[in-house]
């Protein structure tokens, strides 16, 4: 948080791509290995493999909720423990929502006498680790976050200089997960400020989850990858629909960086906290499924409109983001007035092909994928799933595809095909 708190559906697949950097050979994604030279421009990631730091997390993107977008600093243990009964009992950590992460404002304003951070004993009475123990005897994992500065954003302890005992701190707690911020960061580089933080987790013995929240500064994306999990391309989210699209945008240059291992955060869900209309928000989830972001709740799960735990809860779309294969969704075509009507696509595993038909008009609008901007021939068939309606509208279709969309809505859908042809794009 900044201080002022703000496709193969056929499968497309690249050439191995093979390049050195920092005297080292990248990886090949999976996307790549053993398969013939298709789209590489369309569904580039020969930037993948700068950023693999090997400690077996983030196979997929993080998935869970966070306390800030809604709760901002009015947090408590209790409220951890209700939001933890919440997502089990409405059924959403079976759907993999797992991570429970407390953001800023759950320190004590000022360190003991011996240097360590302790948590508010007002609203933390227990202490982290006994809250720690609760979330895991549910089956699932507690985040906790700090500052790469002098202090966190809400002028709590930051952790520049106390990596070593911070990070100790969080592993005798059990912490499974830490979001790394950059409020007062006294100037220095964030290239230097995060990586010592990355050595004191390991440091510890146990596997943390590396949340880097830098707000894309620095192109994370260019280097964080050898340092975190994942990492923060903008500024912070707001539960609107100007600040939604404006980071879809912003996140999606960074695409041909993420894969397995490490991923593009473009910040939190602001599902259903009320600032933006139902198609806005489903837009907003299906956009961030389909560039395989975080998926992070950040509203109060206790107490879910009927809407909002649809579209938290859609099976479909979530498997669009949890994918094996990995490769973030991107903007592929654009037209109409402003470029408003746009084309998302992205390759998923099983030659499936995710495809998202964006409209950014205040005006309802029909919308046209032609394949040669899929990356298909024109002669490819394929069934076509509608995400959202979860039923087949096209069982055998060639050359081009449109739909009616609502403003400010998109439809989402899996182009799965029948044969399987491609074009170099």
């Amino acid at each position: 948080m900044a201080i002022s708190r703000t496709y193969a559906g056929l499968i497309l697949v690249l050439c191995a791509v093979m390049a050195t950097v920092s005297s080292r050979v990248l990886p090949l994604h999976p996307y790549v290995k053993d398969r013939p030279i298709v789209s590489a421009a369309l569904y580039d990631t020969s930037k993948y493999g700068i950023l693999q730091i090997g400690n077996g997390l983030a196979r997929t993107p993080q998935m869970g909720w966070n306390s800030w977008n809604y709760f901002a600093c009015d947090i408590n243990e209790q409220l951890i423990r209700e939001t933890v009964d919440a997502l089990i009992s409405t059924g959403l950590a079976k759907l993999g929502y797992n991570y429970v992460n407390i953001d800023d404002c759950w320190s004590q304003p000022e360190r003991d006498s011996k240097g360590q951070l302790v948590p508010d004993p007002k609203t933390f009475p227990s202490g982290i680790k006994a809250l720690a123990d609760y979330v895991h005897s549910k089956g699932l994992k507690l985040g906790i976050y700090s500052d790469a500065g002098a202090f966190t954003c809400q002028v709590r302890p930051g952790s520049l200089n106390h990596e070593d005992d911070d990070a100790r701190s969080f592993a005798s707690w059990d912490i499974d997960y830490l979001k790394y911020d950059n409020c007062y960061n006294l100037g220095i580089d964030p290239e230097k400020r995060y990586p010592p933080m990355r050595d004191a987790l390991n440091a510890t013995g146990r596997t943390i989850f590396y949340s880097l929240c830098e707000w894309g500064v620095h192109d994370p994306a260019t280097w964080a990858g050898k340092i975190g999990n994942s990492w923060r391309t903008t500024d912070d989210i707001n539960d609107s629909w100007a600040s939604f699209t404006t980071i879809a945008d912003l996140n999606d240059k960074w695409a041909a960086y993420a894969g397995p291992g490490g991923w593009n955060d473009p910040d939190m869900l602001e599902v259903g906290n009320g600032g933006m209309t139902y198609d806005e928000y489903r837009a907003h989830f299906s956009l961030w499924a389909l560039m395989k972001s975080p998926l992070l709740i950040g509203c109060d799960v206790r107490n879910m409109a009927p809407e909002t735990y649809e579209i938290l809860t859609n099976e479909e779309v979530i498997a669009v983001n949890q994918d094996s294969l990995g490769v973030q969704g991107r903007k592929v075509y654009t037209y109409g007035p402003d470029n408003c009507y746009q084309i998302w696509a992205g390759p998923l595993s099983g030659h499936r092909l995710a495809v998202l038909l964006w409209n950014r008009c205040p005006k309802a609008a029909t919308i046209f994928a032609q394949w040669a901007a899929l990356g298909l021939e024109s002669s490819t068939s394929v069934s076509i799933r509608d995400l959202w309606k979860h039923e087949y509208v096209v069982t055998n279709k060639i050359a081009s595809f449109s739909a009616r969309v609502a403003p400010h809505a998109c439809e989402m859908y899996i182009f799965t095909p029948l044969s399987v042809t491609t074009s170099a794009v």
